[in-house]
Order: structure tokens, then C-alpha cells, then sequence
């Protein structure tokens, strides 16, 4: 066996949960908690300039939430299963993320990325070619938030189905609970706003869940655009970004997204040692989001000039 081939193993190696994994994300959800607490503060303190900062850092928390709900998806966060789906659901309850239908959809993305039977919950057609119009749409369509009003009327009514792929009928009657769950915190909202409490409701929750659409769709667009996406691969079908500490936090770990794919059951504080390995081994490796994102810019730019000729 060469040194080559010592590399990728220490890339594809497995490890389990352990207590120490456990403290660490249990950690970034007290900060993450905090830092909600006092976005909620400032959101309501009256003044226009500390309002706007606190419905930005709700924004950025309920965002940072459903990354930390990710990890829960693939059971990476504590050691025994059983807690991972009542966490993961209170972390995606403030942009209704359905923790069940995220994870039965998520692990078809991971199982079936690079053919076409992948689907992502949070999709975009990674194949199409990028203009500034697909980009807007996808960034600030209201789709997912109607698609979601669907799904919670058909768990109300108990007919909810996924329409994607398999689905065992235990995980079925979670995800109907869950968005039913979701009805009744919808209700409970337009109960509250109809009660006289309607700006408390739009700084506290709707603001910050329409501005999560852009920011959200932001930190998903590296994982797979202008990759190869027709190669079952994963070191050509995923990038990894180094990143700094803040988008590492930002993000949980997102950016380190060809170590995970490569070993999706390890806890995300582990990927930042198996770094070197990815970018030395992966096809397509940033340094920083904002490179990534120039990139997407000269790629838009010519996709322009090309047709302009």
C-alpha cells in the first residue's frame, strides 16, 4: 500500500461518538441559545438601529440552528441515538425545518449524490448553468416556505407522503407529528399577533425566517455548484473550503464538506484534522467562502459574455 493510499483511508476512517464530541456541540447550543437570547433583547428594546441588529442576529442563530440540526441528522452529536431527534427538532423548529423529513431526504442526498435520484431538502439544480437570475430565484424564492404550508396541511390531515424516494412508516408518522407540531407553532403565532402582539411576532420570528431564505441558501451553494456533479466521486463531486473560525462556527463545520461526505457519521469537531488530507486529495478546494464566491462571479461574468457573443 503506498502513502497515497494511507492518505484517503485516514480521510474515509470511521470513529464514534464520545463524551467529549458530546460536550463540544453541546457547547456551541448554549452558545447558540445565548446569542439568540440576546438578538431577541435587542430586537425588542424599541429602537429602530438595536432592532435591526437583533432581528440580524436571529437571522444568523435560527440559520446557525438548522447547521447544528445537520449533525443531528446523522446521529454525529451525542453517543446514543435517542436524543438526536428531540434536539434536532427544536433546532429547526424556528425555520420549520422538519427534522425527520430533512434526515430521510439529507441521507438520500448523501447515499445518491452524483446520479439522478440525489435530492437535497434544501435543493438547487446544481447542473443548471449559473446566471444572476437562477441565483436570485433560488436565494429568494418563497418555495420552500410554501412547500412547507403544504406539508403541514397534509400532516394535519394525517395523508402527508414522501414523494422522493423510500420511507419506512415509522419515520412517516414522525415526520406527520413534527409538521403537525409545526401547525400548532404557526397557530400559536398568528394567535399572538391577532392578540395585539403582532411586531413582537414579526421581529422575533417572521423577519428573521424570510431573511434566513438568502443567508441559508449561501452557506448550502459551496457544498456541490461547479463541481462534478455527473461523478459519484466524492473527492470531485464535493468541495471543502478551509474557511476562517468564524464561518467554521457559522457553519458547524459545513465547510469541511468533503470529510464529511467522505465519513458522515463523524462528529463535526473531528473533520478539522482530516483538512489537509481533503484539500491535498479533492478536485475542488476554496481557501475562503469569499474566494468561492468570485469564483461563482467569473463563472456568471463569462457565462454573460459567452452569450453577449
Amino acid at each position: 500500500m503506498n502513502t497515497g493510499d494511507i492518505t484517503a483511508e485516514a480521510l474515509f476512517e470511521r470513529s464514534r461518538v464520545t463524551p467529549s464530541d458530546e460536550r463540544v456541540f453541546l457547547l456551541k447550543v448554549a452558545l447558540a441559545l445565548l446569542v439568540t437570547g440576546l438578538g431577541g433583547f435587542l430586537a425588542l428594546t424599541g429602537t429602530w438601529w438595536s432592532a435591526s441588529i437583533g432581528v440580524l442576529l436571529l437571522t444568523a442563530m435560527y440559520t446557525h440552528m438548522v447547521e447544528l440540526q445537520h449533525q443531528c441528522l446523522h446521529h454525529s452529536a451525542f453517543s446514543r441515538s435517542a436524543p438526536h431527534r428531540p434536539v434536532g427538532f427544536l433546532l429547526g423548529l424556528p425555520l420549520l425545518s422538519a427534522y425527520s423529513h430533512y434526515r430521510v431526504q439529507h441521507l438520500q442526498h448523501h447515499k445518491y449524490l452524483g446520479t439522478p435520484d440525489d435530492s437535497e431538502f434544501f435543493g438547487f439544480d446544481t447542473r443548471a448553468p449559473l446566471t444572476w437570475g437562477s441565483l436570485l430565484r433560488a436565494a429568494c424564492s418563497p418555495g420552500r416556505l410554501i412547500g412547507v404550508g403544504r406539508d403541514m396541511a397534509a400532516g394535519c390531515r394525517g395523508t402527508w407522503t414522501y414523494t422522493t424516494g423510500q420511507i419506512g412508516e415509522r419515520a412517516r408518522r414522525h415526520v406527520i407529528a413534527e409538521y403537525r407540531a409545526f401547525a400548532v407553532f404557526v397557530a400559536a403565532a398568528l394567535v399572538l399577533a391577532c392578540w395585539g402582539h403582532g411586531t413582537t411576532v414579526l421581529l422575533l420570528w417572521v423577519a428573521p425566517l424570510l431573511l434566513s431564505l438568502p443567508v441559508h441558501f449561501l452557506l448550502e451553494l459551496p457544498e456541490h455548484v461547479l463541481c462534478d456533479s455527473d461523478s459519484t466521486d466524492v473527492l470531485r463531486n464535493t468541495r471543502t473550503i478551509s474557511g476562517s473560525w468564524f464561518s467554521r462556527w457559522f457553519t458547524n463545520g459545513n465547510n469541511f464538506h468533503v470529510e464529511h461526505h467522505a465519513a458522515m457519521t463523524v462528529p463535526i469537531n473531528r473533520l478539522p484534522a482530516r483538512h489537509p488530507v481533503a484539500r491535498e486529495l479533492a478536485v475542488h478546494s476554496d481557501t475562503s467562502y469569499a474566494a468561492f464566491y468570485l469564483r461563482v462571479l467569473r463563472v456568471i461574468r463569462e457565462g454573460s459574455r459567452g452569450e453577449a457573443a
